[in-house]
């Protein structure tokens, strides 16, 4: 069988630990044997981001700039426990963090829904697209910590060298302190983001901050998403039948547990973060949820939106079996190529994408799938895989179509 071509490469983001392992049992059992695979590749592995200096991060980004499409691995985010563990020079941000910052936008994240995997929430039967801010916030805060009692301000000075301070805290004792920033062009490119997707895809737009306690840093998240819905998008929205509204976040989370699902929730860079795991796990896995950053410039990273899966990853180091759900990086790299292949305008990748994913939920369908999903499943004699042979059990389906 001849192999699809491409014109144009995917960036191509290596990621850790087991995550990692599977990112290359992919590429060999499900996309080389039928794609002349096109990638600029960038290990974004956490030792040569320490030998980098984690340029490697910024220089990924700025490639995924230059040519439109990246498709990325999980990642480790180091805190404590890895510096030793890695021999790191230091606690490198994460990465994702890095890459958000450079490329702004928002990032897109929904459940993967398959039968036979129903959702913990009963009254939920349709998905929840979570809309995450993908810049600033804790993600680019500063931080320190108080050695003892004294005083912590913000200090704004401006361009002719004039000063204004707000009063943080008077320590009277041993503390800690952070800085948080946003863009109000970022947060306007979020906005128009939501608007435009929800009307792309015929869903309802929520969005929720907390901004009866932060009478200035989310409060302008919520005016500037009005103003931009009020100027641009009321008219739009009323004549595609759909509904924008605004509530306080922990209103939000109520509705959406009462919630039928099948709309698009927006939320700020951390909410985002801490509600697509809520989501994903609810409906069945973090392991079975697309995550997808859309850049106001037209650029597009798709991952997985779950961790590096440590746990096994050891395991794996042991020589011991594992049983770990691929099917987030695999949608993370059908994406990615559908993308390509829409821009390239190169029908028969986009078609293969199509087909890779059909066949990665019939495979599930089936009967065939990880333990993690079997131990949920309401389907009768199934067949519980190892990480490998599920994804060759995908590769037959996939043949088999």
């Amino acid at each position: 069988m001849e192999k699809i071509r491409m014109t144009t490469p995917l960036v191509e983001m290596d990621g850790d630990e087991m995550t990692r392992i599977l990112w290359q049992i992919i590429k060999d059992e499900l996309l080389l044997p039928y794609i002349d695979l096109k990638t600029e590749y960038y290990d974004l592995g956490l030792k040569y981001r320490d030998e980098t200096d984690d340029q490697v991060t910024v220089d990924a980004s700025l490639a995924t700039k230059k040519y439109g499409v990246a498709v990325k691995c999980a990642t480790i985010t180091p805190n404590a426990a890895r510096m030793p563990e890695y021999n790191l020079k230091q606690m490198w941000k994460s990465p994702n963090g890095t890459i958000r910052a450079i490329l702004d936008g928002t990032v897109f994240r929904a459940p993967i829904v398959v039968k036979g995997i129903d959702p913990t929430v009963r009254t939920w039967k349709q998905p929840i697209t979570i809309a995450r801010h993908a810049y600033g916030d804790v993600y680019k805060a500063s931080e320190m910590k108080i050695p003892g009692p004294g005083k912590a301000e913000i200090v704004y000075t401006d361009a002719q060298g004039h000063e204004e301070r707000v009063l943080i805290h008077e320590f009277d004792g041993p503390g800690i302190v952070q800085g948080q920033h946003n863009l109000c062009g970022s947060i306007e490119s979020f906005a128009r983001s939501c608007f435009n997707f929800a009307l792309d895809t015929k869903q309802d737009l929520w969005f929720s901050t907390k901004d009866t306690i932060s009478k200035k840093y989310d409060h302008t998240f919520k005016d500037i998403f009005q103003e931009i819905y009020d100027a641009e998008y009321k008219e739009k929205f009323e004549a595609a039948g759909i509904e924008y509204f605004y509530t306080l976040i922990d209103d939000a989370v109520a509705r959406v547990i009462r919630s039928e699902g099948g709309f698009i929730w927006a939320v700020k860079n951390y909410d985002g973060d801490v509600m697509s795991d809520m989501i994903a796990t609810a409906f069945g896995s973090l392991a079975m949820m697309t995550s997808v950053l859309v850049a106001p410039d037209g650029t597009y990273e798709y991952e997985a939106a779950h961790g590096t899966v440590q746990r096994h990853y050891y395991k794996y180091l042991k020589g011991e079996e594992t049983s770990t759900n691929s099917v987030a990086t695999i949608f993370a790299w059908t994406g990615a190529l559908r993308k390509r292949g829409e821009l390239d305008q190169i029908q028969e990748l986009c078609a293969f994408a199509d087909k890779l994913e059909k066949a990665t939920i019939a495979t599930i369908e089936g009967g065939q799938m990880t333990k993690d999903l079997a131990l949920i499943t309401t389907l009768d004699n199934v067949t519980t895989l190892n990480s490998e042979d599920f994804i060759k059990a995908i590769r037959a389906t996939m043949d088999q179509m």
